[in-house]
């Protein structure tokens, strides 16, 4: 395999700066700062509750090499989600997300915010979960199975796909069984074959779902890196406090193969491993910067 060599300017213990484009905020911006330092990440893309706002947007404000943006989630039920989300981006959001609620994927209460997210001109983080983590959980966005018909539907819609369905179905034989299935991955798996199919998808790698396509079978890894290297968003969406696996836990959540470890350390290290400079690069700042609009400190 070829492994990433730094590149010149490069600014990251990384061999190149590295923006997580699924940081949630956490409780104080130094918080933020320790799992970003900690993690050899130079910034971070924000998903926050519509609650949080106005905190990214102070800690963009203090420090915006940083926090390079932020976008916003509600109550997508809500009668009057699509006008808050739609202030809040022309209050300066640069996006919805991470839409994460007990809906179909393709319901009215989704289809009413790809309509404004293509107004809007702003990209869309969705969690697609077909298998609850819990028996409490529940499910979030489900039909991922039928979601061409979304894509088809709305093309000037920018859509980021996220979680376990999404990432499961890089295998043509899953069947919303499991939430991290391990057996080598079946060629010709939907989520693969729609990246390539339709322009307005991309990728979001971040949480258990997206290591574990990553590592489930090397010999899809760096091929799929490849085919899809435009289409490809880093994230982390860890909740270690130190950007070296301090304070994780697994509880509730079925990949305890990651107990006690930082996902974005992990799944850097896999892109690192299967991409070369050039490529490491495009996935772990170009494409996020590109995709939600933001600002390019480097």
């Amino acid at each position: 395999m070829l492994k990433a060599q730094p590149l010149p300017g490069s600014e990251s213990e990384w061999g190149a700066p590295v923006i997580d484009c699924h940081f949630h905020a956490r409780p104080t911006h130094e918080a933020d700062l320790k799992h970003l330092n900690g993690s050899g990440c130079q910034a971070a893309y924000l998903l926050c509750e519509l609650r949080r706002a106005d905190d990214a947007k102070r800690f963009m404000s203090q420090e915006p090499t940083r926090i390079a943006g932020y976008s916003v989630s509600t109550n997508v039920s809500s009668p009057d989600a699509v006008q808050l989300l739609t202030d809040a981006v022309k209050a300066g959001a640069h996006g919805f997300g991470e839409l994460k609620y007990h809906v179909e994927a393709d319901g009215p209460e989704m289809r009413r915010l790809y309509s404004a997210a293509a107004e809007l001109g702003v990209p869309l983080t969705v969690h697609f979960q077909e298998v609850g983590h819990s028996p409490t959980e529940g499910v979030f966005n489900t039909g991922f199975k039928r979601f061409d018909k979304i894509l088809s539907a709305y093309p000037k819609t920018t859509f980021v796909g996220h979680c376990d369905a999404f990432w499961a179905n890089v295998s043509a034989d899953y069947q919303d069984d499991e939430a991290y299935p391990r057996k080598p991955i079946v060629r010709g798996g939907i989520t693969d074959r729609w990246l390539s199919d339709y322009p307005n998808l991309f990728a979001d790698l971040s949480a258990n779902s997206g290591n574990n396509a990553l590592t489930r079978d090397p010999s899809f890894t760096a091929d799929c890196l490849r085919r899809h290297r435009g289409k490809l968003i880093f994230g982390s969406d860890c909740w270690c406090t130190d950007g070296h696996g301090g304070g994780s836990s697994a509880a509730g959540n079925a990949a305890t193969r990651l107990q006690g470890k930082c996902v974005a350390r992990e799944t850097l290290s896999v892109l690192k491993a299967n991409s070369d400079a050039r490529l490491f690069r495009t996935i772990v700042w170009e494409n996020g910067h590109r995709v939600f609009k933001l600002p390019s400190q480097t």
